[in-house]
Formats: C-alpha cells, sequence, structure tokens
C-alpha cells in the first residue's frame, strides 16, 4: 500500500482545524494520534477534561468531538486527500471516539466542503443581542440541509413552539443555579489567562426582558450583579435533533452541528448555544414536543444577525497529539522551523 506522507506544517494546520471547533465551556475534550503508516488521525476523548456534574454521560463530550471531526473532514478535503471517516473504530477501546483517514484525491468529497475552509477558523460563539432581521429561506433551507447530510435533523420551529423551548431552557437554567455541582463547573472553566475555557467578555449579557436564558457561568446573577442588554424580541431557535440516540448518534450530531454553524457563518449568521434542557434527564426529553419520541434532541441554536462572538483560547497543536512516534518527529520539524524563522529574524 502507498504510503501517504504527511508535512509537519500541514499537520499542524490539520489539528488546528480540528482545535478549532466548538466544545461544551470550550473545555477542548480531545486528544489526537496519527498512525503515519496508514495516514489516520484518531480522535480520542480527553475524560480528565469532562463535566462530571453538567454532561455525566459525556453525550456533549461526543458531540464536541464530533464538531472536531468535521473540522478535520473540512481540512483534509482543503489539502487534497478525501476525508474517510469511521466512528468508533475500535471497539476494545471507547476512548478512541473516530478516525480520519487521508484517502485518495479522486473522490467528490475533496471538493465538497472547500468553500467552508476559509470560514472554519472565523466561526465564534455570539453571546450578544441580535438584530430583528428574519433569516431569508434560502439560509434556512442550507442550514437545514446541511444538517441532514450528517445524518441529523434540523427544524426551526414556528414562535408559539419557540416560547414552550425557551421556557424548558429557562427552568434547566434556573435548576443550574441552585445546583452547587454544576455552579462549580461553570465557574471553574470561567478564564481569562491559558488555552483553554471561556474569557469574561465571551460570556455576554443577560437578556433585560429575561425571554432569552442564556447560561449564568460565573453565578453573578443570582447576585445581581452581572451586566443587561436588550435582546431580541422573538430569537431565532434552531432544534438539533437525532432519530436514535447511542454514542455514535452524538458523534454525528456534533458534525451536523458545525456542519450548521460553517454554513451560517458562511452567511454571516451567528450562533449560540442553549445546552441547558438537554442536560436533565426529564426535560430533554419535552423538548421534542409531545408525540415525537423518535426524535432525540441534542441542543438548540440560536440564530442571528448580530456582532461576532470574540475569540476563545485554543491549545496548540503539539498539545493535543499524543506521545509516540508522531509526536516526537512533529515537535522535532516545529523546533527545526522555529530555528529557521528565529535565524530569518536576525
Amino acid at each position: 500500500m502507498r504510503r501517504t506522507l504527511i508535512d509537519a506544517a500541514v499537520l499542524e494546520k490539520l489539528l488546528s482545524a480540528a482545535l478549532a471547533a466548538p466544545s461544551i465551556h470550550n473545555t477542548q475534550p480531545w486528544r489526537c494520534r496519527l498512525d503515519p503508516e496508514t495516514a489516520t488521525l484518531e480522535i480520542h476523548a480527553a475524560t480528565d477534561r469532562g463535566l462530571r456534574h453538567t454532561d455525566p454521560m459525556a453525550r456533549a463530550l461526543h458531540i464536541s468531538v464530533g464538531a472536531a471531526v468535521f473540522n478535520l473532514r473540512v481540512a483534509v478535503a482543503h489539502f487534497g486527500w478525501e476525508p474517510v471517516v469511521r466512528l468508533l473504530p475500535r471497539p476494545d477501546d471507547p476512548q478512541v471516539l473516530a478516525s480520519v483517514r487521508l484517502g485518495g484525491t479522486s473522490g467528490g468529497g475533496v471538493r465538497k466542503y472547500q468553500d467552508l475552509y476559509d470560514v472554519l477558523w472565523q466561526r465564534h460563539s455570539s453571546r450578544f443581542p441580535f438584530s430583528p432581521q428574519p433569516l431569508p429561506p434560502q439560509v434556512r433551507a442550507e442550514l437545514t440541509e446541511a444538517a441532514h447530510a450528517e445524518g441529523a435533523r434540523l427544524t426551526l420551529p414556528g414562535h408559539a413552539e419557540r416560547t414552550r423551548l425557551l421556557q424548558l431552557t429557562a427552568a434547566a437554567e434556573q435548576r443550574n443555579s441552585h445546583d452547587p455541582g454544576k455552579r462549580a463547573e461553570h465557574q471553574a472553566w470561567v478564564r481569562d489567562n491559558g488555552t483553554d475555557g471561556i474569557p469574561r467578555a465571551a460570556l455576554g449579557p443577560r437578556d433585560a426582558s429575561g425571554r432569552l436564558p442564556t447560561r449564568d457561568f460565573t453565578g453573578l446573577r443570582a447576585a445581581g450583579r452581572d451586566q443587561l442588554a436588550v435582546f431580541e424580541s422573538d430569537p431565532v431557535i434552531a432544534v438539533l435533533a437525532t432519530g436514535h440516540d447511542t454514542r455514535a448518534d452524538w458523534l454525528r450530531a456534533g458534525q451536523a452541528l458545525e456542519h450548521v454553524l460553517l454554513a451560517a457563518t458562511a452567511h454571516s449568521v451567528r450562533a449560540s448555544l442553549l445546552f441547558q434542557a438537554t442536560e436533565w434527564t426529564d426535560l430533554r426529553p419535552a423538548l421534542a414536543g409531545s408525540g415525537e419520541t423518535s426524535r432525540h434532541v441534542h441542543t438548540l441554536i440560536r440564530l442571528g444577525y448580530g456582532p461576532v462572538g470574540p475569540a476563545t483560547p485554543r491549545r496548540s497543536a503539539g498539545d493535543v497529539l499524543t506521545d509516540g512516534t508522531a509526536h516526537t518527529e512533529f515537535a522535532a520539524k516545529q523546533e527545526v522551523r522555529e530555528l529557521r524563522a528565529a535565524r530569518n529574524r536576525g
């Protein structure tokens, strides 16, 4: 079998693309391993970055990894390879959540996501007020198709259903504020320094009207010291769901989520995620609505036109590459490049 060689600079870009994905509380709960013989990148769960109280089943962790997998697919295609994805490829090791092999260049997959590569680096969550400008029908259709392409379903319900969904989210947020374990986890991941977590500048204000229940990370709302702002009076809310609720479905939901977010970014549509009700076992089924027992909701997505959210920090490619030959080679090549750059600057 012909061996595919991956330049250190390309490997760094592939890993950086994966790292640009959204993750719950920006925990970045993944590690990567390169098998140079098969040109395959494995994505492992970093369980030490899991949220024991907020995400006890690790469903949100899987969704985060799924989003990273989609970004990796986009980047692999950008560099001319066909991304060949396997979910849960090693039944003997449940921590290996996915693998992406760099396949040939003859398939249509190489061209399929080329237009998403540039916006991959521009996507940021925006927890700030949006304008009342509606989403055009063609944008709604494209976002729906993006989720469908990944085996998920995206719906944009009408006013009455949106109101119900936001009420469920508000109920979940109220519970979170009284749960010591969840509050401590939320506060622990608010970080103004470092390579992970959410800076305070990215948290955004609270809706002065109380209609939009954004997550309270800091605990300041209970003390009445948080910032207030006027949000859109009738938010556009999309519901992301799958037909089943297995670990593989969670990974598919993550890929669908990131496909939707990148497609939205390409149209200058901003987004923020409302996970709160999915974190409670009695509230999550209610998100599907009556008679929707075959639909498992993974998150609500608030969409609209408004300010670009501040960038959040990311770990370096070298930090997430697991120990081994590939890591050693990568670090050595990085050191050579840094030395050359320093010499050129001198």
